[in-house]
């Protein structure tokens, strides 16, 4: 199944509440005929843009290719959460990879979230971005546990969140869904089309030539490498996969450890006084299941909801019902309320829930995997990839050297594999165990 067509229309951003609100972006060219440049870059996410904005900025000759339209994947579609950290946690990294090296891994995060705004405002790239992600505990152990993983940032990372019990989550939250949590207002949530398409602009303006509706159908590796497409072809000395979910057959490698799956979001009516009753400061928020739930208000005070399970690769029939189950059992009095959006996304995750970047030949670089962590490890990937080409890689040597296993059964088991996993874990969820 090409996941490219299988639940959109080719050349088009999905019914979101996202695309409907940025500023648009005029088309750019398909590839025609034979091109070439130093390094040619497949995927108008924020991985690619980044990589080409920063190769460009550096006065590389920079061609990248997007099937669709630039921000078309998980990168225009998410929930806009820019997280402190890693996907996973300090005390789970430390556990993995030991002290100093989750340090470091520490250190990335803190400078993908800085990357991201320093962009922003050098390129007057307004996305919407205002400080706040908070946490929410669905039981008080798990409470108990975010207040002890405060406790540990502050002390070994001299990195302050605010521990909110009950009633302090209460206060923000009025959901009695939750019994806690952390807020950490050094994270951010933003607008992420906005950022994708300023993101694209500034690469643009660069010097980096992008191609949109170019669907990449092989790619010819040696010591030059070819992307063919539909139209044309692009020679190049480099070749940087940034494709996240919508790999497909374009390498078995990566496709291997790295798996797509989708996620759904909905869109309320504006709620005006009433939007009290889901948040009353205006940050985003995730839960602690499996299955997350995750959240915050548009500026027009609309509930940006996402959350609800889905197997196999086709985005369900019915999406808003997809979520309203989820949305109305976090906020039961918003059970009714009209739906004015509702779409899918589909992102890639890996084993570990740690970005996988690689070296796949000496001329052939590879970043994906990014596990719902992407707004930051993403645009921040690219800034990594750019500089791997130029023979610096520091960063990209240290994610390099995580593990990242194989999925059970490679490529060709890891849906069903993930469909039982998935639904072992929401089971879990709904049993609160």
């Amino acid at each position: 199944m090409n996941l490219l067509f299988s639940n959109d229309r080719r050349g088009e951003y999905p019914s979101s509440w996202y695309a409907e609100t940025a500023p648009g972006l005029a088309p750019f060219p398909s590839v025609q005929g034979s091109i070439k440049a130093d390094v040619v870059v497949v995927g108008g996410g924020y991985t690619g843009l980044s990589a080409a904005l920063h190769l460009a900025e550096a006065g590389v000759d920079v061609a990248l290719v997007e099937a669709h339209r630039v921000g078309f994947g998980a990168s225009g579609r998410n929930g806009g959460q820019l997280g402190s950290g890693q996907r996973q946690d300090q005390l789970t990294l430390e556990g993995m990879v030991g002290e100093d090296r989750a340090r470091a891994l520490w250190d990335l995060g803190e400078d993908a979230k800085a990357l991201v705004k320093s962009l922003c405002a050098k390129h007057a790239i307004d996305c919407d971005l205002r400080p706040g992600v908070a946490c929410a505990a669905t039981s008080q152990g798990s409470a108990d546990w975010m207040h002890r993983f405060a406790g540990h940032l502050g002390d070994r990372y001299s990195y302050e969140i605010e521990a909110l019990g009950r009633e302090a989550f209460q206060t923000l939250c009025p959901s009695a869904a939750y019994v806690g949590g952390i807020l950490d207002m050094g994270a951010a949530h933003l607008h992420p089309l906005k950022l994708a398409q300023g993101l694209a602009r500034a690469a643009s303006v660069a010097g980096a030539r992008i191609f949109e509706n170019s669907v990449v159908s092989r790619v010819e590796e040696g010591a030059k490498v070819t992307v063919v497409t539909e139209t044309g072809q692009i020679n190049a000395d480099h070749l940087i996969l940034a494709t996240g979910g919508y790999l497909g057959s374009l390498n078995t490698e990566v496709a291997a450890k790295v798996m797509p799956i989708n996620n759904f979001i909905v869109a309320t009516e504006p709620l005006g006084e009433d939007a009290a009753r889901v948040l009353t400061r205006d940050v985003a928020v995730a839960d602690d299941l499996f299955v997350v739930n995750y959240f915050r208000l548009s500026a027009d005070k609309r509930l940006l909801f996402g959350g609800g399970e889905s197997y196999g690769y086709r985005f369900p029939r019915d999406i808003r019902a997809t979520v309203r189950k989820p949305l109305s059992q976090i906020f039961p009095h918003l059970a009714d309320a009209p739906l004015t959006h509702a779409w899918g996304g589909t992102l890639a995750i890996t084993m570990k829930r740690l970005p996988h970047l690689a070296r796949l030949s000496p001329n052939v670089l590879s970043a994906s995997g990014y596990s719902g962590h992407g707004v930051g490890n993403a645009v921040q990937a690219g800034q990594l990839l750019a500089e791997a080409v130029r023979g610096q890689s520091a960063g990209f040597d240290l994610f390099a050297g995580l593990p990242t296993p194989t999925f059970p059964g490679g490529a060709a088991l890891r849906s069903p594999l993930l469909v039982l996993a998935m639904t072992w874990f929401a089971m879990r969820d709904r049993l609160g165990l």
